[in-house]
Parts: structure tokens; C-alpha cells; sequence
């Protein structure tokens, strides 16, 4: 028991020392029990796909263990899993895209990924303050940035990381995450005010249909909606 109550009480950066320096499976489990939903939510959020974030997830634990000597002492053990997991996303995501490009040369659709619908069974922050249907279309049009806003935008307004620690996160200048915050922005408003067209979220790789939505909501309820 007092060795459970000390294994809860460590500190993330502790126990990852202990994975590190003992191969300590108990510490790794107990960093698993902490993070193991946070980052399955980022990566439905990245994917847009639940089953291949649960992949994904299991993915990012199994190289932080393998990569556990790479963890540097005095860095945060958040910011070394983030990292992990949004590398692997976005080499998902570009995989992805390299695979629709060549169907489309093709002229065919890869029939091992049916549609699905975009969404998630954990609400969003913003899903007390707007409308299921705004919520919703908040989610559409995240899903449509590229990925390197997405990143971004899903780090910063999901997860409340500061811009410096996306920056360390993602290897790249803090004012580099401040421009593509502002632009991913800008690109939200502008699709979040195009009239839409009345079909059903779907998501294929690479491919986002339209929401179900007469319009985009109103100015106050896009404002809630994209509030960072």
C-alpha cells in the first residue's frame, strides 16, 4: 500500500525518471492511467477517426517507453508525450493524404475505409456553451485545416497549452505558433460564415463533407465557439 500511495503521489517527471533509469513498470503504468485520455482525445481530434486514435495512443506509449533514455531531466514529461503523439498523428494524416492522392489518379476510393461519421463521445469545451448543431460545425471546421493549423488550434484551445509549450511540442518558433493560430483563425471564421450545404458530417481520409446546416450559426455563437 505504501508503495501505491508513493507511485500516485510522484510527479510525472518522476516517474518517467523511474521508468528511465529502473525500467519501472509500475511507474510507466501509473503515467499511462494519468495520460491514456488525454491523448486519445487529441488524437479523435487529429484523425477525426476513434478507432485509429485508440491505435494511435497505444502507439505513442509504446515509443515513449521505447524512447525512455530519450528523455532529457529537467524537461517536462508532457511535453515529451505530446510531442510523441502529434508526430504520429500528422504522419498518420500525411499517409493518408498520399493514399487518397493516388485514388484519385486511380479513380477509386480504398473500400477498407467505409465513412464515418466526424465525431466524438467526449464532449468539447464548447459544447456547454453553444448548440449541439454549432458544436458540431465547430468540430467540421477544425477538421478541415490543415495539419499543421490543426495542431495548433487542437493544442491550444483542447488541451489550454500556452503557446510556448506548443512551441516546444511541435520543434518550432514561438511566433511561428502565434502566426498559425492567427491564420487558422481567419481560415475558421471564413468557413464557419459559407453558407452550407444539407449533408451529414462524414469523414473519409482526406475527405470532410459538409454539416447538416442551414447556416453557420451567429456571430456571438461562432465567437463562443472559436473563443481561445
Amino acid at each position: 500500500m505504501s508503495l501505491l500511495t508513493s507511485l500516485f503521489a510522484m510527479s510525472d517527471e518522476q516517474a518517467m525518471w523511474r521508468v528511465q533509469m529502473h525500467d519501472d513498470n509500475q511507474a510507466f503504468a501509473q503515467l499511462l492511467t494519468r495520460w491514456e485520455d488525454p491523448i486519445q482525445r487529441l488524437c479523435t481530434r487529429m484523425l477525426g477517426d476513434e478507432h485509429k486514435a485508440q491505435d494511435m495512443t497505444q502507439e505513442a506509449f509504446t515509443r515513449v517507453y521505447a524512447r525512455r533514455k530519450d528523455f532529457q531531466h529537467g524537461s517536462k514529461f508532457s511535453t515529451f508525450l505530446w510531442r510523441v503523439a502529434v508526430n504520429l498523428c500528422l504522419d498518420e494524416l500525411r499517409r493518408l493524404k498520399r493514399r487518397r492522392e493516388v485514388h484519385v489518379f486511380g479513380d477509386s476510393l480504398d473500400s477498407d475505409h467505409p465513412e464515418m461519421e466526424f465525431s466524438s463521445e467526449q464532449p468539447l469545451p464548447n459544447d456547454e456553451a453553444v448548440t449541439d448543431e454549432d458544436a458540431r460545425l465547430v468540430r467540421w471546421a477544425v477538421a478541415q485545416l490543415p495539419e499543421h493549423y490543426r495542431s495548433v488550434v487542437i493544442l491550444r484551445h483542447y488541451e489550454d497549452l500556452k503557446f510556448r509549450e506548443i512551441a516546444e511540442v511541435l520543434g518550432v518558433p514561438e511566433g511561428t505558433v502565434k502566426s498559425r493560430m492567427a491564420e487558422a483563425l481567419s481560415i475558421l471564421h471564413q468557413v464557419l460564415k459559407k453558407p452550407l450545404n444539407d449533408q451529414p458530417v462524414l469523414w473519409k481520409p482526406g475527405v470532410i463533407s459538409r454539416p447538416n446546416s442551414g447556416n453557420a450559426g451567429s456571430a456571438r455563437q461562432q465567437k463562443e465557439a472559436l473563443a481561445i
